[in-house]
């Protein structure tokens, strides 16, 4: 498997990922959900930049299976319907009576926003000089939160391409950027604790 760039511990990263992509695809193709055979896409394409840069970048086998993980909870999210609902749209702590907080959404939010600050903080570390510095939290956490900027203009595209999505408004938007922070701040925090 040399020719797909993997390293000492990748392999089963590679086949779940691989077999979650090809059952999730199955499943939004037989149910005509674009919506997320878009999203596989976004995934595909990360993942096959990832398999591209391996050999150069050192990505943590830690980092690496967040991601799988994430992709996984992002696709179970939309396509799930525990109880007639939507995965996505599940509370799971009800936290506000004001807005819907905690749902699995945010909670994804959180984990997936973690794992993008863990990803972008590897990619800074091998050209920093005091990688744990105060300046360098903040670069790490605004990197992290600037991937969860990328992935509201994927949802936005989603919701410009396709007649209809499960993508929610401004009050979603809003909460799923703050839910990013909460996960990029608990990625820093991880950070500081493994240094």
């Amino acid at each position: 498997m040399s020719f797909l760039n993997l390293k000492p511990g990748q392999k089963p990263i590679f086949f779940t990922l691989l077999a979650a992509l090809i059952y999730f695809t199955a499943k939004f193709s037989s149910r005509q959900n674009y919506e997320f055979l878009m999203y596989i896409g976004v995934i595909a394409f990360f993942f096959i930049l990832i398999l591209a840069t391996n050999k150069k970048v050192n990505y943590s086998n830690t980092v690496l299976w967040g991601l799988v993980i994430w992709a996984i909870l992002h696709l179970s999210g939309g396509s799930f319907f525990p109880n007639g609902t939507l995965l996505y749209s599940t509370i799971l702590v009800p936290l506000s009576e004001t807005y819907q907080i905690l749902k699995y959404d945010q909670f994804v939010h959180i984990v997936g926003f973690a794992v993008a600050t863990l990803l972008a903080y590897e990619l800074l570390k091998p050209h920093l000089n005091k990688p744990t510095s105060a300046s360098i939290a903040i670069i790490t956490i605004m990197a992290g939160l600037g991937i969860g900027a990328l992935n509201e203009i994927v949802e936005f595209t989603a919701v410009v391409i396709l007649p209809e999505t499960g993508v929610g408004g401004y009050i979603n938007t809003s909460l799923d950027l703050v839910a990013d922070l909460v996960g990029a701040v608990l990625a820093w925090i991880y950070i500081r604790l493994k240094a």
